[in-house]
């Protein structure tokens, strides 16, 4: 494969910023938009186009892993995932 240019790094940047923006959950998306920052930052300085290929491939499968995680995200009702305080079981402390 080529070598990329710095404007479709950049793009791919975006692209990843902006699918790390759709999780529904806080943590989630704070983690994923860090972990995007963290990695272009840590490889501003790659010179060698083969490593350069190699990170640009590695973004573009973590953009599809984001689109797919984030798509799945919102077919999840968190909602269901808290319990009402009526429905647990509180251990009566008379009996204790």
């Amino acid at each position: 494969m080529a070598s990329c240019s710095r404007a479709q790094v950049i793009s791919l940047y975006r692209m990843l910023m902006k699918e790390s923006k759709q999780f529904p959950s806080y943590n989630y998306r704070t983690y994923a938009l860090r972990r995007v920052k963290d990695g272009f930052r840590e490889n501003l300085h790659v010179d060698n186009p083969k490593t350069l290929d190699m990170l640009i491939n590695q973004a573009r499968e973590n953009l599809a892993v984001i689109k797919r995680q984030a798509s799945n995200a919102s077919f999840v009702s968190y909602s269901s995932l808290i319990f009402m305080a009526d429905e647990l079981e509180w251990p009566d402390p008379n009996r204790m």
